[in-house]
């Protein structure tokens, strides 16, 4: 499927028609939107946006992309910056615009998505967007190999330092060649560890979670695996068809918090303390006794997720989170033809919060497209 804007027909693009993509409203609140001139004396951010994508375009290691990845990288440095506007606030007297790049991904993948643009090109354009920031400050991070580690599971660490090399190149500050200088260090480290083109390479899933959620691991010594069972948490906007997948899927107990809500006779808004607390209790008694099940809810946020597998783990278990995603309309239809449809105002809300799961969430990560 096409993207929802032009994209560069060539490898030099010197006549992109921008008067195209500038009616859009997220440009138009891009325009509308200031920066603080220490770090963009260019402007407003769209001004700034024009300037990354033009920079990128006389990139020679974007010009010399397949056709694909040049649109790809190409469409992250249009949006990179799309979550400005709504972050946009004033700290003693200077422009301030934190969260943006976390703000961003959601904000291009719910954008992307409605679009119907393929899964796993919308994902990779989150996962630079996302990240945009990263290589101009990793390298003076505490620990920048778990930083480029942690990066290089959702964003391909060559696409995304030419984002950052044209966000660096498409703006007026003071220090850009400190800027792009951490740039090139980004790139060399990305090398050395060996995920450049490719994520990090860890010698097992278990060891790739026991990295990211122990603090002096070695990356590279396989962990040793103690775990007593394994539990599925599902992951899926409501109406995805989560229920039927696991049917034809899994043979094994269900914590479910539609069935709780059905049995308590909750509806899907309002306070859901007592369906989480007695979904927990359930599953307390499955772990204990060692058996497998799956956990079967919405878990849209990075946040509700970890409670889930902290959980979990405590209990000696391994986790494998499986992702369910179906196109946007299809979903509305298929939520529809539920026997309790969740409203269409909720969803929308629950698409603004949507964050897919990422390698270091679990022990093992399934995404299914389509499901």
């Amino acid at each position: 499927m096409p993207y929802p804007f032009p994209t560069p027909t060539s490898a030099d693009p010197s006549d992109f028609e921008w008067r195209a993509i500038a009616d859009a409203p997220w440009a138009v609140a891009m325009s509308e939107c200031p920066q603080d001139p220490e770090h963009h004396a260019e402007g407003d951010v769209w001004t700034h946006t024009k300037m990354v994508c033009e920079e990128l375009f006389k990139l020679p290691e974007w010009r010399a992309l397949p056709p694909a990845e040049r649109d790809l990288v190409f469409a992250a440095c249009l949006l990179h910056d799309i979550a400005k506007p709504p972050c946009t606030t004033i700290v003693d007297g200077r422009i301030r615009q934190p969260g943006h790049s976390v703000k961003g991904a959601l904000m291009a993948r719910n954008l992307l998505w409605r679009a119907g643009l393929d899964p796993a090109t919308r994902e990779a354009i989150a996962g630079l967007i996302r990240y945009h920031q990263v290589p101009f400050f990793c390298i003076d991070e505490p620990d920048p190999v778990r930083r480029i580690a942690q990066v290089s599971l959702r964003a391909r660490c060559d696409h995304l330092a030419l984002v950052n090399r044209a966000d660096g190149l498409g703006r007026i500050c003071a220090d850009k060649a400190s800027l792009l200088d951490n740039v090139d260090l980004f790139l060399e480290l990305a090398r050395d560890q060996g995920c450049l083109r490719a994520p990090f390479a860890f010698p097992s899933d278990y060891t790739r979670y026991s990295y990211f959620h122990s603090p002096s691991r070695d990356p590279r010594a396989l962990a040793y695996d103690d775990s007593r069972c394994e539990v599925v948490v599902m992951c899926a906007l409501p109406g995805t068809g989560k229920d039927t997948w696991i049917a034809e899927n899994l043979d094994m107990p269900a914590v479910s918090l539609d069935a709780i809500r059905r049995e308590l006779g909750q509806g899907p808004t309002g306070d859901q303390g007592a369906v989480l607390q007695l979904a927990r209790e359930r599953a307390r008694e499955h772990l204990r006794a060692g058996q497998p099940f799956v956990w079967n809810a919405t878990n849209l946020t990075k946040r509700i997720r970890d409670r889930v597998v902290d959980l979990i783990v405590n209990y000696r278990a391994r986790v494998r989170m499986v992702y369910l995603e179906v196109p946007y309309e299809r979903l509305l239809r298929q939520n529809r033809e539920r026997e309790t449809a969740v409203p269409e105002p909720v969803i929308e809300r629950m698409t603004r919060l949507w964050e897919p799961p990422d390698a270091t969430e679990a022990h093992r990560v399934d995404w299914i497209f389509d499901a």
